[in-house]
């Protein structure tokens, strides 16, 4: 037996729980069975008579009678009274029923009678407000202004109302893609309300956080989806080109089965980054990177939508607008997280216009190992061959601004010294060679000077390429029929022993300097290739530009 916390009534320790829910008037022990208001001191439940053997209960009654049922605290819209209207006495108890409180149970009864009447007249909770989704809240202004169909997307003709790719989308025709353009210019933004229009299911992975073998349990759901429902995937796969080139293989053969549609998108050349068994199976199409008036366009739409949540401020107008947009460069991400600090900055006191764009940071930027590297060294390049100096003092600032090893810099003018410049003015191959020696004893930024010294002096020579192109007009030989294989002239061959000496080896070789100005008579090309000519007498071409004639 044990004592009951509340009325201190002796009750079987399997019987406790029920005679707390019956309000301390049912399971008491004593000597003789006796009926306490009416109601019967056996147990009111059925499933938990203790007088049944266990060997004929069922499982669920065993588990029930091993584990009481605990006490839980119950709405407090439920009242006693109403437990009691609900048969509690002689029936078997609901769950809600058996929901009360340690307070309920031993308030007094006066209490209780007038606890029960408030509850009794409590009204309907109203309903509840929708709830805010936190990571809505939390998200970037970039990411809710996200648009949600192609006629939102700014910028990019592909989507447009004539698009080549929306044409292919509206007409069910998509095909796997490679969607190729700078950050910011919306390619998850194309995925997701492509996914939108042709009502597929849609899954989107990242290469950074993916591996194979998800990628694997992807494909294998897709699969089934496709049996079941004949519901295609698409799989939109961001920076597919941070996956290696064996990890781009778990999608050749999904994609070439049909099982699954690719989306990949990457900021890198696909050409270099995706498979080449991969990029044969879709379709590559390049984003364009947006303009200032495309950029502005979406500040206006994102200030006219979001502007209600900051105090309005004269300070967010169209000429603080114009001026994020052409300091985004192209990427709508960045110029929407700059509005939105903006708009954030504006609301303090006594801050200023100047101010905003003051606290605003410019990264450059430029990969040193992606097409930025390649396609800005090639411009510095041509700048110089063109004599332009502003153009190619340009680029050398923008390589060593952002980071670009000096000594890759000095070694390419070392290269125009002797490319572009040539035999028109030899002394600038020593002045590259000086300055590539300048960058590497002295380091950035004193090696800058030295740098845009080479620079200047390589625009303004006199160019002649007379050597470079004979030296291609030479290489150009060597891929005709036998021509790397021609015998070297006997008389030209070296003879360091005595048995070369007897097979003739330099036999009737004239040496130059013994003669009047080092003039002699003799041959120095193959048989095969005499009276053939790779340099040429002129230092430039012969093309004419009508242009710079005008």
């Amino acid at each position: 037996m044990v004592e009951c916390p509340i009325c201190g009534k002796p009750v079987k320790p399997k019987d406790i729980n029920n005679h707390i829910d019956s309000a301390c008037e049912s399971f008491i022990e004593s000597s003789t069975s006796t009926q306490q208001n009416g109601a019967s001191t056996q147990n009111p439940n059925p499933y938990k008579n203790p007088s049944v053997s266990g060997f004929f209960q069922t499982p669920a009654a065993k588990k029930a009678a091993a584990y009481p049922t605990p006490n839980i605290e119950p709405s407090p819209s439920l009242s006693f009274s109403q437990k009691q209207k609900n048969g509690i006495s002689g029936t078997t108890p609901s769950q809600s029923q058996r929901k009360r409180s340690f307070e309920e149970v031993a308030a007094p009864p006066a209490q209780q009678e007038e606890k029960n009447i408030k509850e009794e007249v409590v009204e309907e909770p109203a309903a509840k407000k929708p709830k805010i989704n936190a990571f809505q809240k939390a998200a970037p202004l970039a990411e809710r202004m996200r648009p949600r169909t192609l006629d939102d997307v700014y910028g990019q003709e592909l989507v447009g109302p004539h698009g080549v790719l929306r044409g292919l989308i509206e007409q069910g025709r998509l095909p796997s893609v490679i969607l190729w353009g700078g950050a910011g210019t919306g390619k998850t933004t194309i995925a997701r309300c492509i996914a939108s229009m042709v009502g597929s299911r849609f899954v989107e992975i990242n290469s950074t956080s993916s591996g194979v073998a998800e990628c694997k349990k992807i494909f294998a759901e897709a699969r089934g989806e496709l049996g079941l429902t004949g519901r295609k995937t698409i799989i939109f796969c961001d920076e597919i080109h941070r996956f290696s080139k064996s990890q781009q293989d778990v999608f050749l053969g999904p994609v070439e089965s049909g099982q699954i549609t690719l989306i990949g998108a990457t900021t890198e050349n696909p050409s270099f980054k995706v498979q080449n068994a991969l990029l044969s199976r879709c379709r590559t199409f390049t984003l364009q990177k947006l303009t200032d008036e495309d950029i502005l366009r979406i500040l206006e739409r994102a200030l006219s939508t979001e502007g209600h949540n900051y105090t309005p401020s004269d300070l967010i107008d169209t000429e603080l607008l114009k001026y994020l947009s052409a300091f985004s460069d192209g990427d709508a991400r960045t110029a929407l997280n700059l509005l939105e600090l903006a708009m954030g900055l504006s609301t303090r006191a006594g801050i200023t216009k100047a101010d905003i764009k003051d606290s605003l940071t410019k990264t450059l930027v430029y990969d040193r190992a992606g097409d930025q590297h390649y396609d800005t060294i090639s411009a510095f390049h041509k700048s110089v061959r063109g004599g332009d100096a502003d153009a190619a003092l340009y680029y050398l600032a923008r390589m060593l601004q952002s980071g670009e090893d000096p000594l890759y810099v000095a070694r390419r003018m070392v290269v125009i010294a002797s490319e572009d410049v040539g035999l028109a003015d030899n002394s600038m191959l020593s002045l590259a060679t000086g300055a590539y020696t300048a960058a590497e004893k002295i380091g950035m930024p004193e090696c800058r000077i030295a740098l845009a010294h080479c620079t200047v002096a390589l625009c303004l020579a006199p160019k002649s390429t007379r050597a470079y192109r004979g030296l291609n007009n030479a290489y150009a030989a060597l891929k005709e029929p036998g021509a790397a294989g021609l015998p070297i002239p006997i008389h030209l061959r070296n003879a360091p022993t005595k048995l070369m000496k007897e097979l003739g080896y330099g036999d009737q070789y004239k040496y130059n300097p013994n003669y009047k100005d080092g003039k002699v008579v003799q041959e120095y090309m193959p048989e095969q290739l005499r009276g053939r000519r790779f340099l040429e007498d002129r230092d430039l071409g012969t093309e004419i530009d009508p242009g710079a004639w005008t």
